[in-house]
């Protein structure tokens, strides 16, 4: 049986918990486990090897408790219609409080000894006075913890411009920084507009498609190096990763596109890093086999 397995909850909040008692699980199944000064419910979301690798060395590790029953199942469902009710009660709240903040999701505890409110902000926010409201109306303990705006869309949810459900909702787990550099690696033209994703932030794909893209391009001539092809000696113009053809223009204004594979053969494949480290230390050189006519 698995030792630790990793549960989901609402909004894309992960945890990894121990299973003491070797309850029989799979992924898809609901699962109660120990939450902070109570209980809640998840969903199992994967379980394994290298899910049993991560256990941790810590004896206050929360443990699972136990499978749900059908009525712990109607109580999620309740909980949900809970959130929602509570959701626009606490818009009301803050606006009445006169504060700056947007509100972005509620999340009921599975046995309702927390609520926790969360919300985006652009600046420190002084809910004091809103948390001890919301305290003495739902008589149970109050969380407002700020997020920022790629964990908003997280939470939310959509659709990203490829038609797919947004990467921070499916399988990414880790916020990375993303920086205008990758769109360049990319041979992008840097466009906010256009790669800006749901969240206001840089697409996170630029981030995990960035290698794909620099894994290929060094198979290829640096753009601006000359080579000398069957035609003549060109200078390589920009580089295609995902069709795999490097564009090369020559001094009649002939421009040749030439598939990796060809481009190999011609100039052969250490001439081809040797053009890339020659760029890195500002020499200008025209690489090809035949050595004489360089």
């Amino acid at each position: 049986m698995a030792k630790i397995i990793e549960v989901e909850f609402k909004g894309g909040r992960k945890g990894l918990y121990s299973n003491p008692q070797e309850f029989p699980f799979s992924v898809g199944d609901f699962v109660i486990v120990e939450a902070d000064k109570g209980e809640d419910l998840g969903l199992v979301v994967n379980i394994g090897k290298i899910i049993d690798t991560k256990e941790s060395k810590d004896e206050d590790q929360l443990k699972i408790l136990r499978k749900p029953n059908k009525q712990n199942i109607i109580q999620l469902k309740e909980n949900r219609e809970l959130e929602k009710k509570a959701f626009q009660d606490c818009q009301k709240r803050i606006e009445n409080h006169g504060l700056e903040m947007k509100l972005v999701d509620v999340e009921y505890q599975f046995d309702h000894k927390k609520i926790t409110f969360y919300f985006t902000s652009d600046k420190r926010v002084d809910f004091r006075a809103l948390v001890r409201d919301l305290a003495g109306h739902y008589k149970t303990r109050i969380e407002l913890r700020q997020i920022g705006v790629r964990d908003e869309a997280k939470r939310i949810g959509g659709l990203g411009v490829c038609g797919y459900p947004l990467c921070c909702t499916t399988f990414l787990r880790d916020f990375d920084p993303v920086i205008t550099q990758y769109t360049k690696d990319q041979n992008l033209v840097v466009n906010p507009a256009k790669f800006t994703g749901a969240c206001g932030r840089l697409m996170c794909c630029l981030k995990y498609e960035r290698d794909f893209y620099i894994a290929v391009k060094q198979n290829f001539p640096k753009p601006g190096v000359k080579v000398k092809t069957k035609i003549g000696t060109g200078m390589v113009k920009n580089i295609d990763p995902i069709k795999g053809v490097a564009a090369i223009e020559y001094k009649n204004g002939q421009e040749e596109h030439i598939e990796l594979q060809k481009l190999k053969e011609q100039l052969g494949n250490k001439t081809i890093k040797k053009s890339w480290d020659n760029k890195k230390q500002g020499k200008d050189s025209t690489i090809g086999k035949d050595k004489k006519n360089r």
